[in-house]
């Protein structure tokens, strides 16, 4: 017997809703891969297709007008806080009578039901390795397409931020299994945590109270930067504090290829949020960093902060990206799913709530 779960919590964002690329379709060769990808000892296979891609089933007339039109702006809404607009999904529609056989395979799937007969609001459930494992199945039920149009309206990237923290969760599950062994060993032996990056992240720089690491590549560069600084001031998880503290650290350890430039964070493009990892409070940056003092670079950057009451520290977790030849949500993604494996001591033998939690409710 499946669960069937609500999606709740939903996160509220103003970003501008914009038409981004529409339809990427999953080649036959990724699905036909991931079926013969079975763990011994389980009869169902392995859910198939590419990261932060979905399927959408929905009758076609619904979907040639204003509902399908509201679910693709969902679903495309761009990614915040990168340099150039991207689409926080890609999607792949199919007729429901077209959705059959290997279809049904792929990681996620958006199904919309439409019927004034059956449902008498908007609603959203999820139902987990529904036709295979680590497959995520989104039921979406309306009325009427006006009711879902204004659901939506009214729940930006609801459905988005919830695939989104599915990915993530699948990133976490890989990097607990295949992680940079440096960064494991020497995070834990400067500041005592564990943390399990990227395996490819591997060349580090060490200075007082900081690590930086890199994995050096030429094309979809990934930095790591873990720092810490006292906990004395009760203004210490704000917006402003948190970057200038960010900025003192960049400065510090992140310099140019010019004489005198460093990096720094891009003050018009910075937010800071709140979420619960691992059941206890994290203060999150998200925004850009450029260059300055001459040099022409910039990306997205995530950072989490949290409280290391045993030592009375701030530990700071942060991943930075540059890429300015291609996309760059996957990048970050990646990053911030390893941000979320950082641990502390007692924090190690059990796993406790985190942030991909908090928006479900058991029905």
């Amino acid at each position: 017997m499946y669960r069937i779960y609500y999606i709740c919590g939903i996160i509220r964002t103003h970003q501008n809703r914009t038409n981004m690329r529409p339809f990427v379709f999953i080649t036959l060769i990724s699905l036909t891969l991931g079926l013969s990808s079975c763990d011994s000892g389980s009869t169902m296979s392995r859910a198939t297709g590419i990261a932060y891609e979905v399927i959408v089933v929905m009758d076609k007339a619904a979907w040639d007008g204003a509902a399908g039109s509201a679910v693709k702006e969902e679903l495309t809404s761009p990614v915040p806080y990168l340099p150039q607009a991207e689409s926080s999904m890609r999607y792949t529609y199919a007729r429901p009578d077209q959705f059959d056989g290997l279809l049904k395979y792929v990681r996620n799937i958006l199904i919309v039901n439409i019927d004034k007969k059956l449902y008498t609001k908007v609603s959203l459930l999820k139902e987990p390795d529904k036709w295979a494992r680590g497959q995520m199945v989104v039921y979406m039920n309306a009325p009427d397409a006006r009711s879902l149009e204004t659901f939506l309206l009214e729940h930006q990237r609801a459905i988005v931020n919830f695939f989104t923290k599915e990915e993530m969760k699948r990133t976490k599950e890989f990097l607990y299994q295949t992680y940079s062994p440096t960064v494991m060993e020497k995070v834990k032996a400067k500041f005592g945590i564990t943390l399990n990056a990227p395996s490819e992240i591997a060349s580090f720089k060490d200075g007082e109270d900081c690590l930086w690491f890199s994995n050096d590549a030429a094309v979809g560069r990934m930095d790591l930067l873990i720092y810490s600084f006292p906990f004395e001031d009760p203004n210490t998880f704000t917006l402003d504090y948190l970057v200038a503290k960010r900025d003192s650290f960049t400065k510090q350890m992140i310099p140019g290829s010019f004489p005198g430039s460093y990096m720094s964070t891009e003050k018009r493009v910075v937010d800071y949020d709140a979420i619960t990892l691992h059941g206890k409070y994290c203060g999150v940056l998200r925004g850009l960093w450029r260059m300055e003092g001459g040099d022409m670079m910039g990306g997205p950057f995530v950072s989490y902060a949290r409280v290391d009451e045993a030592n009375k520290r701030v530990i700071v977790t942060e991943g930075f990206v540059y890429e300015p030849q291609k996309d760059k949500r996957n990048y970050i993604r990646r990053m911030e799913a390893a941000l979320q494996t950082a641990r502390f001591p007692d924090e190690q033998e059990t796993e406790s709530a985190d942030a991909t939690d908090d928006d479900l409710k058991t029905e």
